[in-house]
C-alpha cells in the first residue's frame, strides 16, 4: 500500500518533468528544486499517514491476536473460588451493609497463559451469590502486567483489567458489560486476585475478591 502511494504520484510527476530536461536554466533548477521539496513533502505525509495507520492496524490486530491465542493456545487451567464481597462502609449505611450477603460462594473455570514479556491473558467464567444472595455469572478477558518484586521468581505482583459481561437477578439477568480494574498477588500456582466496582451511596463500591488456582 506504501509503495502504491508512492509509485502513484511519481507515474505523473515524471512525465511532466521530461520537457523541463532540455532547458537547463538557472530558472528551471529553481523551480525544479522547489517542485522537488513539494513532492518530497507530500510523500513525507504519505509515509506519516501509513503509518499512522499500520500502528492502529497493528494495535487492533494485536488486540485480536492476544484473544485468539489465549482462547486457542492457553497452557494453563485455572480454578476459581470467589472469596469475599465487602461493601464500602464509608459508602454505605449500616441498615443495607446489614442485609447484604458478603459471602460469595460459587466457583470458575478458565484457562490462562503468560505472553513473551511474563504478563498473564486469561479467558474466564464464574458464578457465585451476589450481594443479595442470588446467583450471578460473570465472564471475560483479564489481562494483568507481572511483576516480581523479590529474588524469588515464584511470587508475583500483578495490575491490569478485565472485560466482559455479567447478568444479575434485579436486572432481570439482562446482560451488562463490565470493565473494571484488576489485581493479585501470585505464590507458584496460587492467586489472590480482587477487583472493585465503583459506585455511589447505597450502591456499588464493592471490593470482590477471589482465589485462582491453576491446575
Amino acid at each position: 500500500m506504501y509503495l502504491k502511494r508512492v509509485l502513484v504520484p511519481l507515474c505523473f510527476v515524471a512525465p511532466s518533468a521530461m520537457p523541463m530536461l532540455t532547458h537547463a536554466t538557472a530558472t528551471e533548477n529553481t523551480h525544479s528544486v522547489v517542485s522537488n521539496g513539494a513532492n518530497s513533502g507530500n510523500v513525507s505525509s504519505s509515509s506519516n499517514a501509513a503509518v499512522t495507520t499500520d500502528h492502529d492496524e497493528s494495535w487492533w490486530q494485536r488486540s485480536k491476536n492476544n484473544l485468539s491465542k489465549t482462547w486457542s493456545e492457553s497452557p494453563n487451567h485455572d480454578i476459581y473460588i470467589p472469596a469475599i464481597t465487602w461493601h464500602n462502609r464509608w459508602t454505605y449505611d449500616k441498615d443495607k451493609t446489614d442485609e447484604y450477603n458478603e459471602r460469595p460462594w460459587g466457583a470458575g473455570y478458565g484457562v490462562s497463559r503468560l505472553d513473551e514479556d511474563g504478563d498473564w491473558h486469561s479467558l474466564y467464567i464464574m458464578a457465585f451469590k451476589d450481594s443479595h444472595n442470588k446467583w450471578e455469572p460473570i465472564g471475560g478477558y483479564g489481562f494483568e502486567k507481572r511483576w516480581h518484586p523479590t529474588r524469588d521468581q515464584d511470587f508475583q505482583l500483578g495490575l491490569g483489567f478485565t472485560a466482559g459481561v455479567t447478568m444479575r437477578d434485579n436486572w432481570n439477568y439482562i446482560p451488562i458489560p463490565v470493565l473494571l480494574p484488576l489485581a493479585s498477588i501470585s505464590y507458584q500456582n496460587l492467586s489472590f486476585q480482587a477487583t472493585y466496582i465503583p459506585g455511589t451511596h447505597n450502591n456499588g463500591n464493592v471490593f470482590f475478591a477471589w482465589f485462582r488456582w491453576q491446575i
